[in-house]
């Protein structure tokens, strides 16, 4: 070998594992499992499967869904926990706990526990007869008894351990209890001592996942709740859909709240580590500029009018846009999968600059 070639290759040896390194560092953190808390933005259709009128498991939901499903997601197709799974190569959907077809498999890299229209106040979950969050531990304890069967109980421990925990609610806490629907809530408490006991709440769950071996744990802030179709037909209706500050100022001041009270938490349960998940800014940048995102509708859902239409409103005798994916929202609450991939996306630098 000569000289110029013996350096280039000694030179070759000697950056390669810092370019492996580096390439290392640009790529997705992996987790064993996906544990899902939380409400209709994350209910992959638990709801399915227990008495209540709230479903999506009819058409039109589910047009964008693979095989064009209603699954009962509240989407045309996948939720955010069903995009984070495929970016961090675990599968390309997360199952619902409740489903009784649910497989090993699927059971061993993680599933979903939420209930769409849940909340952290259990008198949210009493309007639409659902699972509150305050239960969705029990089911968990199911699934960990079922995964000890699998795998193990020292395995078990390791996957719970190492999962990405996923929780998002509280959107429900003030449609249903605070704005929208008659509530006791109102009387006995300013906004901001129900943002407070809210928390609380929030607190005593994530506490009790901690203790039952949870360890890597995002928890969702709240979206601009004063932009979601539904808020701008009842605070501003047609013809002039503009979205209430008033609302969307107080979804800021819970999330100011709740990025302050997590590291407090996390410091508190040692081996832990809680992230805040901005969902408020990203929601607030597509509505303001939907165009540099590829969006045309902003105000409205793509089901229906896309001012009221929501659950079993939002049905196989509605029509629906011809295009999803140029809308912010499918129905007058919940976002379309195109938003839902951009939000994701976001999560996964958070992943990689935290984990």
């Amino acid at each position: 070998m000569s000289p110029p070639t013996f350096l280039l290759f000694l030179l070759l040896l000697l950056i390669t594992p810092q370019i492996r390194t580096t390439a290392a560092k640009t790529s997705v953190p992996k987790f064993p499992a996906i544990l899902v808390f939380g409400d209709s933005t994350v209910d992959s259709g638990n709801n399915n499967h227990i008495h209540t009128f709230f479903r999506g498991n009819h058409q039109p939901y589910g047009g964008a869904f693979p095989g064009r499903l209603p699954t009962g997601r509240f989407s045309d197709g996948k939720l955010v926990p069903d995009l984070l799974a495929s970016i961090i190569g675990l599968k390309e959907s997360v199952p619902p706990f409740l489903d009784p077809s649910l497989s090993d498999e699927d059971l061993v890299t993680g599933v979903s526990f939420a209930s769409a229209g849940s909340g952290f106040d259990d008198l949210t979950s009493l309007v639409s007869l659902v699972i509150p969050m305050s239960k969705q531990p029990a089911y968990f304890r199911e699934y960990i008894k079922r995964l000890n069967g699998v795998v193990g109980e020292e395995e078990a421990r390791a996957i719970v351990a190492g999962a990405l925990v996923v929780v998002s609610a509280g959107t429900n806490d003030f449609l249903f209890n605070y704005y929208d629907m008659p509530s006791t809530r109102r009387f006995e408490f300013t906004i901001d001592q129900y943002q407070n006991w809210l928390h609380n709440r929030l607190k005593h769950l994530l506490k009790e996942l901690y203790e039952l071996g949870c360890r890597k744990i995002l928890v969702s802030g709240l979206p601009p709740i004063g932009c979601l179709p539904i808020q701008m037909t009842i605070r501003s209706p047609p013809p002039l859909r503009n979205c209430s500050e008033k609302e969307n100022e107080e979804s800021r001041s819970y999330n100011d709240k709740l990025q302050k009270l997590l590291p407090l938490l996390q410091t508190d349960l040692p081996g832990s580590r809680i992230l805040y998940v901005d969902v408020y800014n990203p929601l607030a940048t597509i509505i303001h500029n939907p165009q540099k995102y590829g969006f045309v509708k902003t105000e409205r859902g793509c089901c229906g009018s896309g001012l009221v239409e929501v659950g079993p409103l939002c049905n196989e005798l509605t029509p629906v846009c011809q295009n999803p994916s140029q809308y912010i929202f499918y129905d007058c609450i919940h976002p379309t999968e195109s938003t839902s991939r951009i939000v994701a996306n976001q999560i996964a630098q958070l992943l990689l600059q935290n984990f």
